[in-house]
């Protein structure tokens, strides 16, 4: 007799989102229709995105936009471009965007776009004419009063210099509100480079706090060493803590006395990947979800704690580095086993924050200096933990669950005072 292995069936990201608003709405008491208007996008695009491609030939590409909500203020959100984009995880994306911008209290409601390309199989002159396309192909349904795309997985400060000049080009005026996380040289902010990983390492430092871990060196291992994972590993390491193990998508390595990553960073920028790092030791990637750590960061993409898997994980507490990297049920079976998950909406919140302030600066026409976005981001993360911390003690709910509740009840207020039209 042959044996196969089980086939964990992971929720798809979009189920996932609306099961956490339903759950929300439930606490909530919300009527059905407000639970409705918030359950579905305000509005949404797809669009062809045709590419002449350097052999002269010609390729075929679905784009997306998804504009989640709107109560609070235009839209915000990033772009992905991978071959994994579909519209149903856009939707997905771009209703978390609503929820963490309503939590970290900025004036922006969710939204999300993407591309379904692979861009490690295009060179950069391809990959600027499918930006430029897929921008166009937007056209009036983006910019700065409206929706103020931003970099995501596969994209980059370069993609919106991009956008920003096709739309300035097409309404005949330059806009640097259009996108954020832009270059420096083209109106960008200081500390946008790494401000998601700074929020998610403010964040994994005040979770480390409140279990009384910070003095005693404590161990994290980050899934994900791209923007963000790598980042968060690296000034995690700067605040003490021991990073023993890191991944990305072709493998994983393991170090007990901590991994220099400096040093990986400088690997991985040579050689495109942490395989083969002589720091440490390699690793299967699926066990560095299992090891004994104080935090796992995944920081990679949805999905990856599941209910195959929540069991294996021994980390005293997760940090969503990542959007919807815990399933529903996997979150059922940490929490059951008292492992403490402090929600995507949350931890990687550093990104959307600082967007936000480049966007300001850019509607001043003046720069602050990085000891200011600093601060400022430091200061908006810390004292969204302290309410939601504070909150889910009192009320004996899980981080994820007070978080929503939170950002739901701010965005359905906004709703009701701004009323239905006509």
């Amino acid at each position: 007799m042959t044996l196969t292995a089980p086939i964990t069936i992971v929720t798809p990201p979009l189920a996932a989102a609306r099961r956490q608003l339903s759950d929300a709405a439930a606490y909530l008491e919300l009527d059905h229709g407000l639970f409705e208007m918030l359950a579905r996008p305000r509005r949404e695009m797809t669009v062809s995105v045709p590419l002449r491609r350097d052999d002269g030939s010609i390729a075929l590409y679905e784009g997306y936009r998804v504009q989640h909500n709107l109560s609070r203020g235009p839209a915000k959100g990033g772009i992905r471009f991978s071959e994994r984009v579909d519209l149903d995880e856009v939707r997905a994306l771009a209703m978390w965007m609503t929820w963490k911008c309503a939590l970290v209290d900025i004036p922006y409601g969710g939204a999300k776009g993407g591309v379904t390309i692979d861009p490690r199989g295009h060179s950069r002159a391809e990959l600027e004419r499918v930006t430029r396309r897929y921008a166009s192909e937007l056209g009036e349904f983006i910019g700065p009063e409206r929706d103020i795309p931003a970099p995501d997985i596969g994209t980059d400060e370069q993609t919106m210099a991009w956008i920003l000049d096709t739309v300035s080009t097409g309404r005949g005026v330059t806009l640097p509100g259009t996108v954020t996380g832009k270059p420096l040289a083209l109106g960008g902010s200081l500390g946008r480079a790494d401000a998601t990983s700074l929020g998610v390492t403010v964040i994994a430092l005040e979770a480390l706090a409140s279990y009384g871990l910070l003095p005693y060196r404590p161990t994290a291992a980050v899934q994900g060493f791209g923007k963000v994972g790598a980042g968060a590993a690296r000034l995690l390491a700067e605040a003490g803590v021991r990073v023993v193990a890191v991944s990305d998508q072709y493998g994983a390595l393991h170090r007990s006395d901590g991994i220099d990553v400096v040093a990986l960073e400088a690997h991985v920028g040579r050689e495109g990947t942490v395989v083969g790092f002589a720091g440490a030791d390699a690793l299967d990637a699926d066990e560095l979800l299992a090891l004994q750590v104080d935090i796992l960061a995944p920081c990679a993409i949805e999905g990856v704690l599941h209910a195959g898997n929540a069991h294996r994980v021994r980390a005293r507490i997760v940090v969503e580095g990542a959007n919807g990297p815990t399933t529903p049920e996997a979150d059922e079976v940490l929490r059951d086993r008292g492992v403490l998950v402090v929600p995507d909406i949350l931890a990687n919140a550093g990104g959307v924050v600082v967007s936000y302030f480049e966007w300001a600066q850019a509607h001043q026409a003046y720069r602050w200096t990085a000891q200011e976005v600093e601060e400022r981001l430091r200061a908006r993360m810390t004292e969204t933990w302290r309410l939601v911390h504070r909150t889910a003690e009192r009320t004996g709910r899980s981080l994820r669950e007070t978080a929503t509740v939170i950002a739901v009840e701010r965005v359905a207020d906004a709703h009701r005072l701004r009323g239905l039209y006509p």
